[in-house]
């Protein structure tokens, strides 16, 4: 087995173990504060996927359908801090950024008229370059001033949520519904549903699987993508090396506000009728989240954002059909955050791969040193 296949089975069996024992702390949690633990375990671990009758227990399709609709807005955050933080760029923006991703895309939605088809395609594409502008906002004072990206594009979350509802309150709102909401979107606007039995996975999946190629090749196969890793890597040897530092964080964190604009509106114009979030979604957190399940590697993130959607739906069927409160998710994720922020997890058994795999290049290296001086 050659070294990077090694390495790459390691960091999947590290990521693997730090999931399992996070379950193993939920578990124990589970049977201290709960009296019936076995049912409770029964909702966290099979209840997203199975339905259990009288008749016994059976897959049930439309509850799968409705995690993989409940993993498109986080793929696409997923993918958003995995650019940006590759580039070792902690910007927390793209909380902010999803939420005004889904408002521009929900009004163009609303007073645009265009045919069915390209007006789906410009309320999103407009929404992605709206999300890549305002996360200028960090970069450039991370660039220019060397402000933190982590405290302004905090903060930037806010700003934009408070500017949102002040819009939403008294400009755009429709007085005739007894909640503030936005008018209703048209329907050349929405994006489709992909099996229209109700679970609202719409083709926003499809997009997301689309761009979730699109960034991995861009990453891996570009020379920009190559810049942005070696950034995150070692900063000083990739501005010694000649790469444009400040350029490039620039690039990584505009692309992730590209990425998530794009996901709010894809969620916005797909699964709802009128623009009725009235604070953060939630989604800019998960995709904190994902990017470290999946190690900032843009092909894994699927994997993990369904991961997360499976154990978000088993924490709600569990606190409703047992005493456990949905809240056991919070220590589920704080537990995987543990682990895989924990840098002398397994590093022993890492450390012990990493020095086979030279000192088999070093018996190579000499062997063909061997042959080549007999054949002198």
């Amino acid at each position: 087995m050659s070294s990077d296949k090694r390495l790459f089975l390691f960091n999947f069996l590290r990521g693997a173990a730090a999931i399992l024992l996070a379950l193993l702390v939920a578990t124990v949690f589970i049977f201290l504060s709960s009296k019936q633990p076995l049912t409770s375990l029964k909702y966290l671990l099979l209840g997203p996927v199975i339905s259990f009758k009288s008749t016994g227990a059976v897959f049930n399709t439309t509850s799968f359908l409705t995690l993989l609709a409940a993993m498109i807005p986080t793929i696409f955050s997923g993918l958003a801090v995995c650019v940006m933080f590759s580039a070792n760029q902690f910007n927390l923006a793209g909380e902010g950024v999803i939420m005004l991703g889904a408002f521009v895309g929900g009004l163009l939605g609303i007073y645009l008229k265009l045919n069915t088809g390209l007006h789906q395609v410009v309320c999103v594409l407009v929404a992605a370059v709206v999300g890549g502008l305002i996360m200028l906002i960090p970069a450039l004072l991370k660039v220019k001033l060397g402000a933190s990206e982590m405290v302004t594009s905090l903060m930037l979350n806010y700003v934009i949520m408070f500017v949102i509802l002040h819009f939403l309150n008294f400009t755009f709102a429709d007085r005739s519904k007894g909640a503030t909401q936005s008018f209703p979107f048209q329907a050349t606007a929405k994006i489709p549903e992909i099996v229209a039995n109700g679970t609202k996975l719409t083709w926003g999946l499809v997009i997301a699987l689309v761009f979730v190629v699109i960034i991995a090749l861009f990453m891996y196969r570009t020379k920009w993508g190559y810049a942005i890793r070696m950034i995150g890597i070692n900063q000083a040897f990739a501005q010694y090396s000649g790469i444009q530092v400040g350029a490039i964080i620039v690039l990584s964190q505009v692309v992730g506000g590209i990425l998530a604009g794009m996901g709010g509106s894809i969620e916005m114009l797909g699964r709802y009728n009128t623009f009725i979030w009235r604070e953060l979604p939630g989604y800019g957190w998960l995709g904190i989240t994902i990017a470290i399940l999946a190690k900032n590697n843009p092909i894994f993130v699927p994997v993990a954002a369904l991961f997360i959607a499976y154990l978000d739906k088993g924490c709600q069927l569990m606190a409703i059909n047992s005493d456990v409160p949905f809240e056991m998710i919070d220590i589920i994720q704080a537990s995987i955050f543990l682990f895989f922020a924990a840098e002398q997890f397994l590093a022993k058994y890492r450390q012990r791969i990493v020095v086979r795999i030279a000192q088999r290049d070093l018996a190579l290296q000499e062997a063909a040193a061997g042959q080549e001086g007999s054949k002198s």
